[in-house]
């Protein structure tokens, strides 16, 4: 057999997290506690989780983040032009909000989740909008993709920088700001299954 099994966890330190200490970011929310792993010293690279059930709540949420950052054609693939996107956004908020960025981003994900969604049930020939209850795993991935679509949707034509336009759409979302675009699909979302109960 030769070269490294593809499951190989390759630890890779990320420095930027190296001064804020983790022990104090708290997540309020405990129904996705349990999905936010804040473990930011193990870095995976490569698909060691792929094609198995539920084990995206094992990958870091930084990682996480990292990895849907590469949306469009400047960043598909490019996995270490992402990662310094998101190292400079994290120092951004840092400076701005003279607190934990980690903490910030747990807050914006709680603010962004939406909690419930409608799905369209049959009944005979016509499709009736029905409100559910959207499982907490759905709820953060719904969260981290509306994030990083409205920082590739400001960023697109515009003289800010990506890592500018992350560190923004990061704290609004967490002062739960309605011109965050993450915030606003959440509210649409919810007040559409509200009315479809």
């Amino acid at each position: 057999m030769t070269g490294k099994k593809n499951s190989e966890k390759i630890t890779h330190f990320f420095p930027v997290l190296a001064k804020y200490d983790m022990d104090d970011v708290k997540v309020e929310d405990k129904g996705l506690e349990r999905y936010i792993n804040l473990d930011t010293e193990n870095i995976y690279l490569g698909a060691v989780f792929a094609n198995k059930m539920f084990a995206k709540s094992k990958v870091p949420i930084i990682e996480r983040l990292i990895n849907n950052i590469m949306r469009t054609e400047k960043y598909t693939g490019k996995k270490s032009k992402a990662y310094k996107v998101v190292k400079s956004a994290l120092e951004i908020i840092d400076k701005r909000t003279k607190s934990n960025p980690v903490q910030v981003l747990v807050h914006a994900l709680q603010n962004s989740a939406p909690k419930e969604e409608t799905t369209r049930l049959r009944f005979g020939g016509i499709s009736v909008p029905k409100a559910v209850d959207t499982a907490p795993q759905r709820r953060i991935d719904i969260a981290i993709r509306n994030i990083c679509t409205g920082v590739v949707n400001t960023s697109h034509k515009n003289k800010k920088r990506m890592e500018v336009c992350l560190a923004e759409e990061i704290i609004k979302a967490s002062k739960n700001d309605v011109s965050s675009f993450a915030v606003a699909k959440k509210n649409d979302t919810e007040r559409v299954a509200k009315s479809a109960r």
